[in-house]
């Protein structure tokens, strides 16, 4: 038989492989190391390999511990189970919440189309327009429902500008790659049924292509050139919308779930320490999160043909033609939505309360409401819940106090902002389930003392300049987490960059807050997120087209985090000092203030 025929079978059945593999390639450990973190880390090694090649479904292997940490005398199971579902999850639940009931009444796509007519048609404009939305939308919906919701937003306002994306593609040809196409029987005569009612965009695209036919007196090189710039923005429009996607759901504490998992792991390893809620994260990452998109606002529409003289001066050309379309077509869109009725309204007014009661409760550089309720009692997650359990007896319609006194009036019962079903099939169990795995790892790794011994081999990291290991680890992380699901790469590594924090007598937080946030910045494959992955399934970009433009972003966000860290971050979360929170028991409870000298030096550099 031959080599290739053989690969392609073992290629069939490698899941199958990895899963019966694995268990026996680490089995060493169990022998080799001291038994109870030997234990531990034989489960932590299984999990990553299954989460990294997704041998087992994510939220399955999520489920392991349930059964490995018992049996293999690591921790009881009534320690084991309730780690999946603490108030963490509340959270993250009550957000999903939210989200499902914005999607239901349609207010996510009002929002999208307003700010794009505010930001105006031209390229550089709608890009920016584009990753704005996204990004505001992802801070609260999931990403991957932000970018399945925009891109045929931006598809329609392309062929609104540009004309049909396989005309586009054929006029980028030379007159050699053409012939060619005849010769080898591709011929670019294409047959179409007609339409028997044209719709609003096939009407304005055809009005726009007449006038363009009747006085179109380029040469052919002109038309190539000319549709090859029109392809080039049309990727940037179709990649910029995953990137901003990605880059928003950093700037909340439900945004995305790596920052849920922060706060999870920091509750198990550092009970004492308050230092992160809804709002100290949003004051400190939503400016990163703005740093940063601005960043990539100007990379990509350098780089895909946005930034030009146009955006200064107004021209009368055959691209302002197109830019009147465009803008005439995203207008009738928005007229088409109507007035804002009573229901959307309603959802309006609980998320900005949902979003400034969380904001407010604790935000630590002001007193919160939280002081009313007795210390300790009223965490994000009950705030949370409050809001939300609203949702399910609000009436979507007006209450009418004249309909009870008209018996002509229909007797239908009244629908609320959200039933349950909507709810339920909204709601990504599976996320929910693989946070609760995060957790549970989480403490078999401190119960069982496997993350104290990994931190201790990590010593030698000591001599490494703190400023130098924030920007080392979220550049590890953030080329990690582009072939693993960025949930399962901070569960595997957060516990170990504690440790480490703590060995080198660094504020835990320096370390773990880079490393959270860079595990999102997965720019470069197609693979790495499911934004990324129906970006690319849309067929008009190239794994090259990802990886040149991530590449850059990649960088973008590491600085950006490096200089976020070291400016604004220092000052909100007190990083100059090692925190009494983080003081391990068996210390002395005199604590000395440990300034980092390195983090100093580096400020006074920025």
């Amino acid at each position: 038989m031959k080599i290739s025929v053989v690969s392609k079978k073992l290629w069939c059945v490698h899941k199958q492989l990895v899963l019966l593999l694995t268990p026996l390639v680490f089995l060493p450990l169990l022998f080799t190391l001291p038994e109870k973190e030997g234990k531990c880390l034989y489960v932590v090694l299984l999990m990553a390999m299954y989460w990294c090649t997704e041998a087992l479904p994510l939220a399955v292997t999520a489920m392991l511990p349930v059964c490995l940490f018992p049996t293999l005398g690591i921790l009881p199971s009534k320690i084991v189970c309730p780690q999946y579902f603490l108030e963490t999850n509340f959270l993250f639940l009550s957000g999903l919440v939210m989200a499902s009931s914005i999607e239901e009444w349609g207010l996510h796509r009002r929002i999208a189309l307003k700010v794009l007519t505010i930001v105006g048609v031209q390229p550089a404009w709608l890009i920016l327009g584009m990753m704005s939305t996204s990004s505001f939308l992802s801070m609260w919906l999931s990403n991957t429902a932000t970018t399945a919701m925009m891109l045929p937003i931006a598809s329609a306002i392309l062929e609104s500008l540009y004309g049909d994306l396989e005309t586009l593609k054929q006029n980028c040809k030379t007159t050699e790659d053409s012939e060619s196409d005849i010769i080898n029987g591709q011929s670019t005569v294409k047959l179409h049924s007609l339409p028997s009612m044209p719709t609003e965009k096939q009407i304005l695209s055809t009005d726009g292509m007449d006038g363009m036919d009747q006085s179109d007196l380029r040469t052919a090189e002109e038309i190539r050139s000319e549709s090859q710039y029109q392809l080039k923005v049309w990727k940037g429009f179709l990649i910029c919308i995953p990137y901003a996607a990605s880059i928003g759901g950093t700037a909340t504490l439900t945004g995305t779930a790596p920052n849920l998992i922060l706060i999870g792991q920091l509750k198990s390893y550092f009970p004492d320490c308050d230092r992160i809620n809804f709002g100290s994260w949003f004051a400190f990452a939503f400016p990163l999160m703005f740093l940063f998109l601005v960043l990539g606002w100007i990379w990509i529409s350098f780089l895909y043909g946005g930034l030009n003289t146009r955006l200064c001066f107004k021209r009368h050309d055959r691209r302002a033609q197109a830019e009147a379309r465009a803008k005439a077509l995203i207008e009738e869109d928005y007229r088409k939505l109507g007035p804002i009725n009573f229901a959307e309204r309603a959802i309006a007014f609980f998320f900005i309360l949902f979003a400034v009661l969380l904001f407010t409760r604790d935000p630590k550089f002001v007193t919160g409401w939280s002081v009313i309720f007795k210390k300790g009692y009223v965490s994000d997650a009950v705030t949370g819940v409050i809001i939300v359990s609203i949702l399910f007896f609000f009436p979507s319609q007006k209450p009418s106090l004249s309909w009870w006194f008209d018996p002509q009036a229909s007797n239908t019962p009244y629908v609320p902002l959200l039933s349950w079903k909507k709810a339920q099939d909204s709601v990504p169990w599976n996320i929910i389930m693989l946070l609760g795995g995060g957790f549970a790892m989480a403490k078999a790794c401190e119960e069982s003392g496997l993350a104290s011994w990994i931190g201790g081999h990590l010593q030698p990291l000591a001599e490494v300049p703190p400023a130098a290991a924030v920007m080392l680890i979220t550049a590890f992380l953030a080329c990690f987490t582009e072939f693993a699901s960025n949930t399962a790469t901070i569960i595997i590594f957060l516990p170990v960059i504690a440790e480490l924090a703590i060995h080198i007598s660094v504020n835990p937080l320096y370390f773990m807050i880079p490393a959270t946030i860079g595990c999102s910045y997965a720019f470069m494959l197609p693979v790495s997120t499911p934004p990324n992955s129906i970006a690319f399934a849309s067929g008009h970009l190239m794994v090259k087209d990802m990886v040149k433009t991530g590449f850059v972003m990649n960088i973008l966000g590491i600085l950006s985090v490096s200089l976020a860290m070291n400016t604004w971050g220092i000052a909100m979360f007190d990083l100059n000092t090692y925190p009494e929170w983080a003081q391990p028991p068996n210390k002395s409870a005199i604590i000395t203030d440990v300034h980092l000298s390195s983090v100093r030096s580096f400020n006074t550099t920025l």
